[in-house]
């Protein structure tokens, strides 16, 4: 019987960042959790950073994921949001990267196609191709939703990004 590995998807915002707990079993999939993260939009940046945190730390005790997946980011045209984003994202990788998980990276277009089957779609159909996916799925938000795709992304390219992982080790030595 092959043991269940429990992934942590994690789509970032400063504003809302969503996360995702599934469980994979072989190639079957099983919905654990999932929620949002709220930071306030009054605070001072470093505090709504450390509300993030804080919130992802939450999940990550009562949840207690194997691995944990994020959504790489695309530069936008306003430079001060891209860069807000990116520290958002920052502590995304930060939490799970504490407690010592494999943490894979996966561009927005790879999630759709592996969730969706095509590289462009909207939240309208992540959400529904999630529910297929894991029927007993619940979601707060669209964030939660696309938390759990990038999770469902994670479970079905882990093997490549872990064997990429290897090879990059190697060639670094």
């Amino acid at each position: 019987m092959t043991s269940a590995i429990r992934i942590l998807g994690i789509d970032p915002g400063l504003k809302n960042t969503g996360w995702g707990v599934i469980d994979v079993i072989g190639t079957s999939l099983k919905f654990v959790a999932s929620g949002t993260v709220h930071s306030t939009q009054s605070f001072a940046l470093c505090d709504r950073l450390v509300e993030l945190h804080d919130g992802l730390i939450r999940v990550m005790e009562e949840y207690d994921p194997q691995e944990a997946a994020v959504e790489q980011t695309f530069v936008n045209k306003d430079a001060g949001a891209t860069l807000k984003l990116g520290q958002a994202r920052g502590i995304a990788l930060l939490v799970p990267g504490l407690r010592g998980l494999p943490v894979g990276e996966y561009l927005p277009n790879l999630i759709k196609k592996t969730v969706i089957g095509a590289g462009h779609g909207d939240k309208k159909q992540i959400r529904m191709m999630v529910k297929v996916l894991m029927p007993r799925a619940t979601f707060d938000s669209d964030d939660a939703a696309d938390a759990l795709a990038i999770a469902v992304c994670h479970a079905y390219h882990r093997g490549a990004a872990a064997a990429a992982a290897r090879v990059a080790a190697r060639i670094g030595q």
